[in-house]
């Protein structure tokens, strides 16, 4: 096995993951100015429909991200 070859699957992964999670970031806040509702007001008053929506917003990023990090590796 060459190990050069996991491991730099490894670093991109990693990497992959940390940017996922920073552009997930990045968008909810975005989206918490863009959007006249205080999300943490609401999320903490246990808005279910809120939650939900939050919820929308990380799929899709973490699909579209995934893709996109995914695809490098081709």
């Amino acid at each position: 096995m060459d190990w050069i070859i996991i491991l730099n699957n490894f670093i991109y992964a990693s990497v992959g993951s940390v940017l996922t999670l920073g552009f997930m970031i990045v968008g909810y806040k975005l989206f918490d100015l863009l959007h006249p509702l205080d999300l943490d007001a609401e999320l903490g008053k246990d808005n279910r429909a809120v939650g939900m929506v939050v919820a929308a917003i990380f799929i899709g990023l973490g699909i579209a991200v995934g893709l996109v990090i995914g695809l490098g590796l081709n």
